[in-house]
C-alpha cells in the first residue's frame, strides 16, 4: 500500500492499495494498522465504521463536526464518486483549500480527512457505496453542514444534482456559518 500526502490539504493522505488481480476478480487490503501507524495515524483511534449507498447524481455534504472535530478514512467500496475535502481549520497553512478525488470500487483508494475539514461527495454511478472509518462516535449535536453549492467554495460537481437530504439542501454558506476568514 502506498501512502501519498495531499499537498492542498495539510494532514490529508491518500492510501493506495495494491490489489491482487486474477481471473476471479481481485483481492485488496484496504486497511493495515502498520501502514496507518507509519503514516502518523493511531490505527486504534477509530471508533466507528459506517457505509452509505447513493444513487447517481446524489450529493452528500459538505459535512464536518464542531468541537474536537472528526478524522475519518473514506473509501468508495463500490461504484464511483467525486470526493471533496475542504480545509476549514483557521490555523492550517492550507485553510480554505479545496481538493477533489475520484474514488472507485475498482481502485479502493482511501482518503484520510483530518479533523476540521469538511467532506462531501457526489455519486457518479448507480449505486455508489462509500465506507467511512471515523475516530469518534457520532454525536448529532456536533453536526455542521456547509452548502455544497456555496459560490465561495466553487466546487465543480461533475453531474447535475439529482437529490440531497433536506439538511444538505438547506445548508448555510461557509460565510453564514462564521467559518469564513480572510
Amino acid at each position: 500500500m502506498q501512502v501519498t500526502e495531499v499537498p492542498a490539504i495539510a494532514g490529508a493522505l491518500l492510501f493506495t492499495p495494491t490489489p491482487h488481480v486474477d481471473e476471479r476478480g481481485f483481492f485488496s487490503r484496504t486497511f493495515d494498522t502498520e501502514i496507518v501507524r507509519a503514516a502518523g495515524i493511531d490505527p486504534c483511534g477509530f471508533a466507528q465504521d459506517s457505509i452509505s449507498r447513493s444513487v447517481k447524481g446524489v450529493i452528500r455534504g459538505m459535512h464536518l463536526r464542531s468541537g474536537a472535530g472528526e478524522s475519518k478514512l473514506v473509501r468508495c467500496s463500490y461504484g464511483e464518486v467525486f470526493d471533496v475535502v475542504v480545509d476549514l481549520r483557521p490555523d492550517s497553512p492550507t485553510y480554505r483549500n479545496v481538493e477533489f478525488f475520484e474514488l472507485s470500487g475498482d481502485s479502493q483508494v482511501t482518503v484520510y480527512v483530518p479533523a476540521g475539514c469538511a467532506h462531501g461527495f457526489q455519486a457518479l454511478t448507480d449505486p455508489a457505496d462509500v465506507s467511512y472509518r471515523i475516530d469518534r462516535p457520532h454525536d448529532p449535536t456536533e453536526d455542521v453542514t456547509i452548502a455544497f453549492d456555496d459560490p465561495d467554495l466553487a466546487i465543480p460537481w461533475p453531474l447535475p444534482v439529482t437529490t440531497t437530504s433536506a439538511r444538505d439542501g438547506g445548508a448555510p454558506t461557509l460565510a453564514a456559518t462564521g467559518r469564513l476568514r480572510r
